[in-house]
């Protein structure tokens, strides 16, 4: 008997689920709710690690192309204080540990991966019901539905397939990101592109700060950390480019004009991104023909996993199913009996990573990071 799939997701996740299940010659479909491939960008580099990551892509066959798209140099680590003043320099050591890519680009060649016709755009999902014998039937925006043998929730933090077998519901960590970019940075802003060099830039102290990245491009894009409750943020109307950048900026007052240039010079609105999390240790008992993963199962604060464990996930759950084709339930419980321990350790340490970084002795963990020989980043 054929098993079909349905993907709730074309995430990184997702999409790396819908690789290894077409190299077994298994049939999915890949369900997204935006319009197309390119209709926003997918966010900032990734640091893809060698045993979840990158064990992904080699799983999936395309370690080839994933090195073809790393961006060289951007291993490079600088901290600096609130003057704008370097405190420790790291160049980029020429490891494949964990070099930097862009994300779109690793979802890039995910999707040039897969057959023609596996992810369906514009499929905005609307509700998700069981129909017997393990099946279920998903029903989007546009009208159309589709049923399928199994149902996978790679739909990140706000899943709508999630609540098919569990009642936790994301809440907010406490921090949020605003992301800013610069364009043509070394001829437009060329204190900011030598503050920032050529790879990764912290300047932090206790509860904020901010991090930026050279890209590809000659681009340098920013993240600026922030602790503060959720309602702070809703004062601030996002919509009015100027105002929020100046309301975000004033909460670094006295800092290097260069630092704080990185939100007041930007060249596109600024994005809030309000980190929300489920619980640590966040599972579910088994129910026939559905799973998740990614942050569908195991949304947690930044700590450096999140894509890496997304993309595990998804070539696990893909090997697994091509592993049990007369059993599907064997299939899946394989695959959460793996994934569920892994997240909970993973989510334990990202609060740890960030406590790290942003608590009461910041910057000083960062620094004693990349002043040593540490190869792992945070």
């Amino acid at each position: 008997m054929t098993t079909s799939v349905s993907i709730i997701g074309a995430g990184l996740g997702g999409l790396t689920l819908a690789r290894i299940l077409h190299l077994h010659g298994v049939p999915a479909t890949v369900y997204e709710a935006e319009g197309s491939a390119g209709v926003r960008t997918q966010g900032g580099q990734l640091d893809l690690h060698e045993e979840d990551g990158q064990l992904a892509l080699e799983m999936a066959g395309l370690t080839e192309e994933y090195r073809s798209i790393i961006h060289r140099g951007g291993g490079a680590r600088r901290v600096v204080d609130e003057r704008g003043r370097v405190v420790v320099d790291r160049p980029d050591d020429g490891s494949l540990a964990r070099p930097e890519t862009l994300r779109g680009d690793v979802r890039r060649i995910l999707l040039a991966s897969l057959p023609p016709g596996t992810v369906r755009w514009g499929k905005k999902l609307v509700s998700a019901t069981p129909v017997g014998d393990g099946r279920h039937e998903v029903s989007f925006a546009d009208g159309t539905s589709a049923v399928s043998d199994v149902l996978v929730g790679a739909d990140g933090v706000w899943s709508r397939v999630r609540a098919l077998l569990s009642d936790a519901r994301p809440v907010y960590s406490g921090m949020s990101y605003v992301d800013t970019y610069l364009h043509d940075v070394d001829a437009a802003h060329p204190h900011v592109a030598d503050l920032v060099g050529n790879g990764a830039l912290y300047a932090l102290v206790p509860g904020k700060g901010f991090l930026a990245h050279r890209e590809a491009g000659d681009v340098v894009h920013t993240y600026v950390v922030l602790h503060r409750p959720a309602e702070w943020f809703d004062a601030i109307d996002f919509a009015d480019a100027p105002a929020a950048r100046a309301r975000v900026a004033a909460e670094f007052d006295g800092w290097a004009p260069e630092l704080l240039a990185l939100i007041t010079d930007g060249e596109s609105a600024p994005v809030l991104r309000s980190i929300h999390e489920l619980p640590d240790d966040h599972r579910w008992d088994r129910v026939p023909g559905v799973t998740l993963l990614g942050d569908a199962a195991h949304a947690t604060v930044p700590g450096g996993d999140g894509a890496n464990l997304a993309m595990l996930d998804g070539a696990e759950l893909g090997t697994a199913i091509a592993a049990h084709p007369g059993d599907l339930e064997a299939a899946l419980d394989a695959y959460e009996s793996r994934m569920f321990p892994r997240s909970h350790k993973a989510a334990a340490a990202a609060h740890r990573t960030i406590e790290f970084v942003f608590g009461a002795n910041a910057p000083a963990g960062v620094v004693s990071l990349f002043a040593g020989d540490e190869s792992t980043s945070a």
